[in-house]
């Protein structure tokens, strides 16, 4: 590296890492921006955080909110404040262009950093007009959820494409999405920069079983079996099949938590069909869908459980997955994106390619199961077995790394200088 760089522009037009996750379209992306600039600024640098505002002034948070030394929040309107998120294609130059004012007010910056492929968009467009490297975190791609039964329009696959061909790097969470980036969209090895996320483990640790049960009384979960989802609630996240898991699953008297609130479109009316569904499965009882929790308090959910259940039918990384794990719990997950290195089937968890009810149903069985005999000998719990090596595989994950990590990919592409876009 030939230098520091001291200042960054962090793009999250469609949600704020003030956002509590698990609300509207907050989710994994938010503690991503927010931890990360966190570490950053830890780290000496001076980090913009660019949102869009999404409510009029004196209704929402200031335009400007301080987080902690380094790290500033700005809310910039653009378009109408209720736009739903289908409708923000349409304003994203005007975004862009009042986020550009406001960096040459500034003084300016020495790299952008866009999230998502909205701000991605916003960020191609300001590279240009102010003549900085770009780097880009998707989070979620068009064509891998296309491929999962998701699709998404075609003038977004068509954005994300352009964006890609003008990024000075583009990030990825783990090798399979380094590898969807080449494969799919033909990015470049060179510019694909491998920075996985972390997990703050002054938080998220191994804790008692019955002193966290204690602290959700309101839950009503006795010493019963407990799997739990934590996610938005939206078809790609699964909670369906979760819900078919359950009522197939061995254990009669198990219990399924679902923190989360609807999110996107479809939310509304998938909340409704899984609560229906659970009616004409006979799990009324046995399913608790409470809504989200501030970040720092999941962490007494995830020890409440037995089990954490991550059925995404895609997912870019997973930081539920890497939270429950950080707090000693065994992790039951579809095996795809980040989800396949986060979990060692059978070690920490278990994989499962299929999305088959019964086959869900006979993983949690299985986490679930009592002691089991091993050359003679009672091993613990299965569950607590897998949660110990869980957590152990999870330490390696720290925010600290992952600044460091993205702090030498901003050096490097300053001291290159901007790529001539391909686009």
């Amino acid at each position: 590296m030939t230098r520091d760089v001291a200042r960054v522009a962090i793009l999250s037009l469609h949600t704020s890492p003030l956002a509590l996750p698990g609300t509207g379209d907050s989710g994994g992306m938010n503690v991503y921006v927010r931890e990360l600039a966190a570490g950053l600024a830890h780290a000496g640098h001076e980090c913009e955080v660019y949102v869009r505002a999404d409510r009029a002034p004196g209704a929402g948070p200031p335009a400007e909110v301080p987080v902690e030394p380094g790290v500033t929040v700005r809310h910039v309107p653009a378009g109408a404040f209720d736009l739903p998120k289908e409708a923000l294609p349409d304003i994203v130059d005007e975004w862009a262009d009042a986020v550009g004012d406001d960096l040459d007010a500034r003084g300016g910056v020495d790299v952008i950093h866009a999230n998502y492929w909205l701000s991605g968009v916003a960020g191609h467009r300001l590279k240009h007009a102010l003549d900085l490297p770009l780097v880009t975190t998707f989070h979620t791609l068009a064509r891998v959820k296309a491929a999962a039964g998701d699709p998404e329009p075609e003038s977004r696959d068509r954005a994300e494409a352009a964006v890609m061909a003008c990024s000075d790097a583009v990030l990825a969470s783990c090798r399979a999405e380094a590898a969807q980036l080449r494969d799919l969209y033909g990015v470049p090895a060179s510019r694909i920069a491998l920075v996985p996320p972390g997990v703050e483990h002054a938080l998220f640790s191994p804790g008692d079983r019955t002193a966290a049960r204690a602290a959700v009384a309101d839950l009503d979960l006795g010493d019963r079996p407990v799997v739990l989802f934590v996610g938005r609630i939206q078809p790609l996240k699964g909670l369906d099949l979760a819900v078919e898991a359950l009522g197939r699953s061995a254990h009669r008297d198990a219990v399924l938590v679902a923190c989360g609130g609807p999110s996107g479109t479809e939310g509304e009316e998938h909340l409704s069909r899984v609560r229906d569904r659970a009616a004409e499965l006979g799990l009324t009882d046995r399913l608790r869908i409470v809504p989200p929790r501030p970040h720092h308090q999941l962490s007494t959910l995830y020890r409440a459980a037995d089990v954490v259940a991550v059925p995404s039918r895609s997912e870019s990384f997973g930081l539920v997955a890497l939270e429950a794990a950080a707090c000693g719990r065994p992790v039951v997950a579809s095996d795809v994106g980040g989800l396949s290195t986060l979990v060692d089937h059978r070690h920490t968890g278990l994989l499962l390619p299929r999305r088959d009810p019964d086959d869900w149903a006979a993983a949690l069985d299985w986490v679930l199961d009592q002691p089991v005999r091993a050359r003679g000998l009672d091993e613990p719990e299965r569950a607590t077995r897998l949660g110990r090596a869980a957590a152990r595989r999870a330490a390696v994950y720290r925010w600290s790394t992952a600044a460091a990590a993205l702090a030498g990919v901003y050096a490097d592409v300053t001291a290159r200088g901007p790529l001539d876009c391909a686009a």
